[in-house]
């Protein structure tokens, strides 16, 4: 039996093409496959559609090579676990809540979406090497200004990186994101480490680089 999401948690039951523009994701990968030629307005002035694609990007660079060699090295488990990641980009990039920030002049009143700042955290986690972004919730009331948030996200580590220094390293690039892009108030960022990804050759290769290097310095 499958667990009803919480108050602010995505529902993949609820995944529409509407979420990305009228586009799915299987789509942002052909576009992306195809050089994103021809080009695509509906897609290319799309921010959600924007923000699938730098995801699907990340996630195909971030240790796995790509996800055609991850599906073709991996057990189906694994194939499934790429599928969950790429359904949480689709779901994560929908605008949600208009969360304010601070305003210049009186009369102003900026937002954000809550799907640009899942963005922002997906991104945040991403570039830490060795880590792929499975999934990312806001936690709290994101539409007034000095609300605590807390911010929970899950994450996959490529094996051979240190499971606690790497998920701290997320937690802090995920904070120093939100502090100077975002006006939330963080309560706390919670990261949590799903999955351990065997590494690509390529990543084996530069990891037993390392290891020599570390061994004649000492």
């Amino acid at each position: 039996m499958t667990a009803a999401p919480g108050p602010h948690e995505p529902d993949l039951a609820a995944l529409e093409p509407e979420d990305l523009d009228g586009h799915t994701i299987d789509e942002l990968s052909d576009y992306l496959d195809a050089g994103m030629v021809p080009a695509d307005p509906t897609i290319d002035d799309s921010p959600a559609c924007q923000n699938a694609l730098a995801a699907i990007m990340r996630l195909r660079s971030a240790s796995l090579g790509s996800l055609d060699e991850a599906a073709k090295a991996e057990a189906p488990a694994d194939e499934s676990w790429i599928g969950g990641v790429l359904a949480n980009i689709s779901l994560e990039v929908r605008a949600g809540r208009d969360i304010p920030l601070r305003a210049a002049a009186p009369t102003e009143h900026p937002v954000m979406t809550e799907g640009a700042v899942r963005s922002l955290v997906r991104r945040a986690g991403d570039e830490v090497p060795g880590v792929v972004v499975s999934r990312c919730v806001l936690d709290g009331d994101v539409t007034e200004l000095a609300s605590p948030v807390r911010v929970s996200v899950e994450i996959a580590v490529v094996a051979g990186h240190r499971i606690v220094p790497t998920a701290e390293s997320v937690r802090r690039a995920v904070e120093e994101m939100l502090a100077t892009q975002t006006d939330l108030t963080v309560a706390a960022v919670d990261v949590l480490v799903r999955d351990l990804i065997a590494p690509t050759t390529a990543d084996r290769v530069a990891s037993t680089g390392t290891d020599a290097d570390e061994e004649a310095a000492r």
